[in-house]
């Protein structure tokens, strides 16, 4: 065994040897010369890396501190709680109601009734009746005629809700009943002629409307309305309006188109002298193209309108053009507002309109058109804090026929009877002339707290006539202030109106010169207030001429004195 290790060694390191032997070195040495141009460079700037060494060892020594605690077991009884989300306290929504009834009974025997019924699905249908009457049964002290009126209407809707189109439909009747007590009071009658006269006035009301609203299409909407309105004198008048819009896409902005289709007619049976009656018809066709332009603080309302008018009784057709142009800028944003203008408009007149201003006039009238040429304005509103904004503008128009009230000559002496009750001076006409105005306006608005709200204005117009001495019953200064407060379940509302002198011609009996007489000044004072028991119960009183001045609204006719009325409202659901 040990001669077989010893041969095994031998071939090993024969094997080696001739391993050593048979391999040969290929490494040859060689000279490589790289020839290369000289390029210099400078490379970028940057920071050093290292950190600085600090070698005051002691700098870095820290004083050792021992810490002892000495453990000292208290008693405890306190349990913490889990944290909780605070809520805000929010005040309690005020419950709202659709219908409500109002009744209240005043002084001078008036008594009030008003009451709005509702019932309605938000997403199908609404419908509505309004209904009020208010009278005063004891006339005004030291008139000869009966001096008490009366007022009731009745009004409804209804309006259906659809995905593209929206209608509503509207009915209402009126009846006013007044009388002609203004008799002169430098006239002494006899009672015969005074037992004569049959003062009542009655108007009636007719009406029938509707509204449809289109959605996704350039047609937005069309106005339509009928009404009748007639008298105790078998006068009659029928108005019949139509009224579409149209809004067009113009780049970024919107041009807005309105049209108008006003027919009217009407006739008085007898005109002040009981001779021919008085018959007018009037059409009226317009369109009031309008393009509204906005850019950051200033806003251009770029419109005109255009009229063809046709008087249907005497076959006479008149074109008008009036312009539409408004602008306002805004200099420091609400805070100071310039604004101005001019436009223009041709105004229909009717019986109704006359009575609603002057309900004393006679079944006797002529009905013209005014033409308003222009009427150019210039303004300037704005805040001076946040409680504080004014508005102030001047105006200058000319109108062409504008119609001014006169007293009716008298067709008595006090001894004779007259033949209708309106004809013992005691009832007014209409006269036009053609008139321009320079007219003055300053208002301001305060609002003190969210308790109490005050504004006030005043207005004063310089008429310039041209056929008449004056400007018949216009007054040159009007100033109106009101103040609103509301504390609690407490609220008043304060109005204060005040109106200037005016003037009116006064035609004595078989003269055929009048003279001017002079309509004083009056302050008229109203009240308003209550207190709220609960959202649905209020009691209420009003009190209308405080002051308890005994001023002529128009020459003859005395108001009521202090009046006072209070009543309840209730306010429920169907």
């Amino acid at each position: 065994m040990q001669k077989f290790y010893i041969i095994f060694l031998f071939l090993l390191i024969s094997g080696i040897a001739v391993a050593q032997k048979t391999k040969k070195d290929t490494l040859k040495t060689e000279e490589i010369t790289v020839v290369k141009s000289y390029t210099p460079k400078i490379s970028d700037a940057f920071k050093l890396k290292t950190n600085p060494s600090i070698k005051n060892e002691d700098f870095l020594k820290k004083e050792k501190v021992n810490y002892k605690i000495n453990s000292v077991p208290v008693a405890s009884t306190f349990t913490p709680s889990k944290g909780k989300v605070k809520g805000l306290k929010r005040e309690p929504k005020e419950k709202l109601f659709n219908s409500y009834i109002t009744a209240g009974f005043g002084n001078y025997t008036t008594p009030l009734f008003e009451a709005f019924i509702n019932t309605a699905d938000r997403r199908y249908y609404d419908f509505g009746l309004f209904l009020k009457h208010q009278s005063s049964i004891d006339g005004i002290e030291n008139t000869l005629l009966n001096s008490n009126y009366s007022d009731t209407k009745i009004e409804s809707y209804y309006q259906q809700y659809e995905r593209s189109l929206n209608y509503k439909v509207t009915a209402g009747v009126q009846q006013q009943i007044i009388n002609y007590y203004g008799l002169p009071s430098n006239t002494t009658f006899d009672p015969t002629v005074i037992d004569a006269i049959n003062e009542k006035q009655i108007y009636k009301t007719i009406n029938i409307g509707g509204n449809l609203a289109l959605e996704h299409s350039f047609l937005k909407n069309v106005d339509a309305k009928i009404q009748n309105f007639s008298d105790d004198y078998k006068s009659n008048e029928i108005r019949a309006t139509i009224k579409p819009k149209i809004e067009l896409p113009i780049a970024t902005e919107t041009l807005s188109n309105d049209f108008l289709v006003d027919l009217i007619t009407g006739k008085f049976k007898q005109n002040y002298t009981n001779t021919n009656n008085i018959k007018y018809s009037f059409f009226n066709a317009g369109f009031n193209p309008n393009l509204v332009v906005l850019r950051k603080n200033l806003s251009i309302n770029l419109g005109a309108k255009l009229y063809y008018s046709s008087n249907l009784e005497t076959k006479e057709t008149s074109f008008f053009a009036y312009p539409k142009v408004t602008a306002s800028y805004k200099i420091a944003e609400d805070n100071l507002i310039l604004n101005g203008g001019i436009t223009g408009d041709l105004i229909q007149n009717s019986y109704q309109n006359f009575e609603t201003e002057n309900s004393f006039v006679s079944p006797t009238l002529t009905i013209l058109q005014t033409d308003e040429q222009y009427n150019a304005f210039f303004g300037v509103k704005g805040k001076l804090n946040n409680n504080l904004s004014f508005n102030t503008s001047v105006s200058y128009n000319s109108q062409k026929n504008k119609p001014l009230f006169v007293q009716n000559p008298t067709q008595t002496d006090g001894t004779i009877q007259v033949t209708n009750a309106y004809q013992a001076g005691n009832s007014f006409q209409v006269i036009y002339d053609d008139i321009k105005t320079l007219n003055f306006l300053a208002e301001i608005t305060t609002e003190v707290s969210k308790e109490f709200l005050f504004t006030a204005n005043i207005s004063y117009s310089n008429f310039s006539t041209t056929n008449q001495q004056e400007a018949w019953n216009l007054p040159t200064i009007k100033a109106s202030a009101t103040a609103n407060y509301k504390h609690n379940n407490w609220f008043v509302n304060a109005n204060l109106f005040y109106r200037g002198e005016t003037k009116d011609y006064v035609m004595p009996y078989n003269n055929s010169t009048g003279i001017i007489v002079n309509n004083k000044s009056y302050l008229d004072l109203n009240l308003h207030g209550g207190y709220i028991f609960s959202n649905r119960l209020t009691a209420f009183a009003k009190i209308n001429n405080a002051l308890g001045e005994k001023y002529h609204q128009f020459i003859n006719y005395q108001v009521q004195g202090f009046q006072i009325l209070a009543g309840i409202t209730y306010k429920f659901n169907l």
